[in-house]
């Protein structure tokens, strides 16, 4: 019986083709508390992994395999991160709550000034660039 992929909504199936264009299957980890994090990176509601359980390597960045031998490997202690999840099960973005972080953000939002501006302000502080040419004194 071919294995499918556990992640949301992934039609991925260990078979001849997926094999063809290059997709790997990777067992859960043994360790739990590894096995938790991907769990939890799955975002199944009440998903436990079984032994057989498997993710493709559709949901892993290309730099968290180790294609060094005959068999691709996923690195110790790797989590995968590549899902493409629907809008309820989006993680929402984190606002900023410090005044601090607020003002920060509002200052990156602001329209840059002017280089020539900015400059002018900082002159008393700064140095002008000078250049200086010597010439040779002919002695005659």
């Amino acid at each position: 019986m071919p294995e499918h992929c556990a992640a949301y909504s992934c039609a991925n199936r260990r078979t001849a083709e997926s094999r063809a264009r290059g997709i790997t299957f990777h067992r859960f980890p043994k360790d739990k508390s590894l096995r938790k994090k991907w769990e939890i990176a799955v975002r199944r509601e009440k998903f436990t992994a079984r032994d057989s359980s498997v993710l493709c390597s559709q949901h892993f960045k290309e730099a968290d395999f180790d294609r060094t031998g005959q068999v691709v490997r996923i690195r110790d202690g790797v989590i995968p991160s590549v899902f493409k999840f629907p809008g309820h099960l989006q993680r929402p973005e984190k606002s900023r709550n410090t005044s601090a972080s607020r003002k920060s953000e509002a200052s990156l939002s602001e329209t840059p000034q002017d280089n020539s501006v900015a400059s002018t302000s900082h002159s008393e502080s700064q140095p002008e660039d000078v250049s200086i040419s010597i010439l040779p004194i002919s002695m005659s």
